[in-house]
């Protein structure tokens, strides 16, 4: 009797150790599985055009630019992929954007790196069921001013079919808007 205790005194032991592996497996589930957010950031899988407003100072003339996003899901639906190629001011120009839910922090985070820098821009920010829209917010480093700068971008779902991204810098306590694109679903 004395030995089956002794052989079953360690696996009592070790019970509470299991119980805390299921509950860290499951809260790693919970945290790893795609969720109804990440459907709703697969609904703007497909092709998009745009066109793209921006402005190099306040009041200064805008410029435009046109090109096309492709918008997938990765990773077993985990985070969405954006390639946008256009053309700016008579350079080819490319960006590629990760977007990403995160199931515990209940925020969305940015990252976003193109062919005009050499640097991340990293944002993070939550959507707002009222006005159909994901409001971001972080640094992002100006050469012009050799400094990081605070950055906004407002992504609007305006249908199924047509989106907008507004991106602000502030400057002073103000929000001033740098960029509009309007982006259309090709079909």
């Amino acid at each position: 009797m004395k030995r089956l205790l002794l052989l079953c005194f360690p696996i009592l032991a070790a019970a509470p150790l299991f119980a805390q592996d299921e509950a860290a497996q499951k809260a790693w589930m919970e945290y790893s599985t795609p969720g109804k957010t990440h459907q709703m950031l697969a609904h703007a899988n497909g092709t998009w055009t745009y066109e793209m407003t921006f402005w190099m100072a306040p009041g200064a003339p805008p410029s435009k630019s046109t090109g096309t996003t492709e918008n997938k899901m990765i990773l077993g639906g985990r985070y969405q992929e954006s390639v946008h190629k256009g053309n700016i001011e008579g350079m080819e120009f490319e960006g590629h954007g990760l977007l990403a839910y995160d199931n515990a922090k209940k925020i969305f985070q940015n990252s976003w790196v193109d062919n005009m820098g050499t640097g991340i821009m990293m944002l993070q920010g939550t959507w707002d069921d009222a006005t159909h829209s994901l409001t971001l917010t972080g640094k992002s480093y100006d050469p012009m001013q050799g400094k990081d700068i605070d950055m906004k971008e407002v992504f609007t779902i305006q249908d199924d079919d047509h989106h907008m991204v507004e991106m602000y810098y502030t400057k002073d306590g103000q929000d001033i808007k740098s960029m509009e694109i309007h982006m259309t679903r090709k079909k």
